[in-house]
């Protein structure tokens, strides 16, 4: 079977640290070769490139959470993103999240610091890894309005029919082992083309059940509900997916 690449993780997150080799050797078992772990903060971007240095499977990734309104932390991420811009699979996570914010002064400082976010990957040529919660038609106005290219809409809460004009545009959609519970997941799943489908696990949260931490070993059961909703085989859904990752994300995902 193609590898699975796990696109969206927390890997520096503290509830890995006391069994971080063990949750890696899991995922390996699991068929996950590649995993992309994206920041909240500068601190995280830092850890996300000492862990891998430390573990080849992990990918590094650098964003602000857009719960983050601080044009001056959103300053300092931009330019630790260009000063590790070769170390860097992606810039994420960044975004719109209109359920932590709900005024419109705060939307309107979310919007600014998306869009430069969005400016800094066309500059760098770098792949977006975005969150939209809440906000998904929001969200993808906004970067076809800037003209996005690379850009991957990571556990998309909202109605197929706002993810659309994104599929048409050739962005890219993970979806979550919480497909498993979620019907709004389940029906987006069924709706978007297989094209345009990645794998997440979003671990250690969004897992298959949300009592207990999720790990990128889950992102098999992802490609099993693909295989399901396409009616394909999981063999077929694999090498379909990792195509997908390919083409968003390049050499960083190649397997020798």
């Amino acid at each position: 079977m193609h590898p699975i690449i796990d696109t969206h993780t927390h890997l520096y997150d503290g509830s890995f640290d006391a069994d971080r080799p063990r949750v890696l050797e899991r995922a390996a078992a699991a068929g996950v070769q590649k995993i992309i772990s994206v920041s909240e903060t500068i601190e995280d971007g830092r850890a996300n490139l000492a862990l891998a240095d430390q573990y080849p499977a992990l990918l590094p990734a650098a964003g602000l959470y857009p719960a983050h309104l601080d044009l001056g932390a959103a300053e300092e991420m931009r330019a630790f993103i260009r000063l590790n811009r070769q170390r860097l699979a992606a810039i994420g996570e960044v975004g719109l999240d209109f359920r932590v914010v709900e005024d419109g002064h705060g939307r309107d400082l979310q919007r600014q610091i998306f869009g430069d976010f969005v400016d800094l990957s066309l500059e760098l040529d770098l792949p977006l890894n975005v969150h939209s919660r809440s906000a998904g038609r929001h969200t993808v106005s906004l970067l076809l309005e800037k003209n996005a290219k690379k850009v991957q809409l990571h556990a998309f809460d909202g109605k197929a029919g706002a993810a659309l004009p994104a599929v048409e545009a050739g962005y890219f959609f993970s979806i979550p082992p919480s497909v498993v519970r979620s019907r709004q997941k389940q029906k987006l799943l069924d709706r978007l083309p297989l094209s345009c489908l990645l794998v997440e696990t979003d671990a250690p949260v969004l897992g298959p059940d949300a009592r207990h931490r999720n790990e990128p070993s889950n992102a098999r059961i992802v490609l099993e509900w693909i295989a399901k909703s396409k009616n394909i085989t999981p063999e077929a859904a694999a090498e379909a997916i990792y195509e997908n990752t390919l083409r968003l994300y390049g050499r960083w995902v190649e397997i020798p």
